[in-house]
């Protein structure tokens, strides 16, 4: 076993005393001279020196460490907010840890209870559903932590969170000012509140604009099966015969979606008008543009670090919750409905 490089060491290689080096080390500006302090991290370097970080924590109380829990990692709404919280947290002095959940009650609960183990300073989660006893024992321990993306409404937390009424409403819109009025809804099966509200705000489009939400239009999928259940979900809603739009609700949903339009010979928006919550890399590589709800991710993320980091310096904060940014962005496969000629 190669030994590792103590601040012992450091002291015999310089000749001072172990007291200068650990003034160093633990960052005390002011106690040595700014020449010493440069020899000591020279030496540390050289030396190839690791803090001890467990010891550090246990006298300090603290780790510097944020625990992250997301849906799933690869998905790049995930992907992306996650690398804003960690630039973001990096520039207060934490280091992020990831975990995906895989929408699972129980990866959730593995992931709480490694984070835990490991003494994070706190923790942001995008919590799958049925995961409310989790977010109580948060509470009872009094640990730090942010929803984000999701929340639970009859339970009082930090989150973070679109208007995702208003940006279901706003999606519908678009489809239904292109002349579309048999527009199906594709989803998760999930009873969290963010999916309820987009769905709430779809169908409260379609009546203010005169038409009647039919159940046979919302198509539900489980994260495990998406693949099949989309592809059965299509085949049910027959599109560009049953149905002459869809709005998917989230990016994961679209592209897989998308994969099985492309399969069914239909094209985009001739034969349907397809919108989408959140962006994708993929949709850079579709034949058509695609009309998507865009979250801020930057205010989301940053918003998120900082919120927690209020909360693990205050325990006792009052609650917060903020609604941050979404706007449509427009595409072309939300096109007009095409007028065919007469003759």
């Amino acid at each position: 076993m190669v030994k590792k490089t103590s601040m012992k060491d450091i002291a015999a290689h310089l000749g001072v005393s172990i007291a200068v080096v650990s003034y160093v080390m633990s960052g005390k500006k002011g106690r040595v001279s700014s020449e010493m302090e440069a020899k000591i991290n020279k030496a540390a370097k050289e030396l190839g020196y690791q803090p001890n970080l467990i010891a550090r924590s246990l006298k300090s109380g603290k780790t510097s460490t944020l625990g992250l829990i997301v849906a799933d990692i690869s998905n790049p709404f995930f992907a992306h907010i996650a690398r804003i919280i960690e630039d973001t947290a990096k520039q207060h002095g934490y280091t992020v840890i990831f975990g995906s959940s895989d929408e699972s009650v129980e990866k959730s609960q593995d992931l709480i209870d490694t984070f835990l183990n490991r003494q994070v300073d706190g923790l942001i989660i995008a919590p799958p559903a049925g995961t409310e006893a989790q977010v109580k024992m948060l509470q009872k321990k009094k640990m730090p932590f942010v929803l984000i993306d999701r929340y639970f409404p009859d339970i009082p937390t930090d989150n973070i969170r679109i208007d995702n009424f208003g940006a279901g409403y706003a999606a519908a819109d678009c489809l239904l000012k292109s002349g579309r009025r048999s527009i199906a809804l594709i989803s998760y099966r999930s009873g969290m509140e963010h999916i309820k509200e987009r769905e709430r705000g779809y169908r409260q489009a379609l009546i203010d604009h005169g038409v009647a939400p039919q159940d046979e239009w919302q198509i539900k999928a489980s994260y495990q099966r998406l693949e099949s259940e989309v592809r059965e979900g299509l085949a049910r809603l027959q599109p560009g015969v049953g149905v002459d739009a869809i709005l998917f609700s989230t990016n994961s949903l679209a592209i897989e979606g998308l994969k099985q339009l492309n399969r069914m010979g239909l094209r985009i928006p001739d034969d349907l008008g397809v919108v989408s919550f959140d962006e994708s890399d993929a949709f850079d590589l579709f034949y058509v543009p695609i009309t998507h709800i865009r979250q801020s991710l930057p205010d989301m993320g940053m918003e998120a670090v900082g919120l927690l980091l209020r909360h693990i310096k205050d325990k006792k904060h009052k609650t917060e919750e903020i609604v941050v940014g979404s706007d449509l962005v427009s595409g072309a496969s939300c096109g007009a409905v095409a007028t065919k000629m007469v003759g």
